[in-house]
């Protein structure tokens, strides 16, 4: 499958550049072991943000962000089987997983809980 993990990535970070890299990398550790239950992770920001340089983006919320961040995600989660949504605070991350039920799409709250996925150790 392919899966979109969603989470806290601006959410609570005041705009604070290595609290927004903290959660990434947050989001990031659900990725391999996706991987290697066979199955292909996704995350908005591996797009979204070379896409948001491109754009000239300077601070987050301003124009290119806003054009750019979250439609992505919707973009991508067109093209996904399911989502991982990880704890924590987030309004993108729960229209992710609105749009993911509107869908008819699997939305997982736990690795355990993702077909052949167990957490690595």
């Amino acid at each position: 499958m392919v899966i979109l993990i969603a989470g806290p990535y601006r959410s609570g970070t005041h705009d604070d550049p290595a609290r927004m890299a903290a959660n990434l990398r947050r989001l990031e550790t659900a990725a391999l072991p996706l991987f290697r239950a066979g199955h292909l992770p996704l995350i908005g920001e591996w797009v979204a943000l070379p896409l948001l340089a491109q754009a000239g983006s300077t601070r987050p919320g301003d124009a290119a962000y806003n054009e750019i961040l979250y439609p992505v995600a919707h973009r991508l989660l067109a093209q996904c089987d399911a989502v991982l949504r990880l704890p924590g605070s987030s309004q993108g991350a729960d229209e992710d997983v609105r749009l993911a039920q509107e869908r008819g799409l699997p939305v997982y709250y736990r690795l355990e809980d993702v077909p052949t996925c167990l957490p690595d150790r």
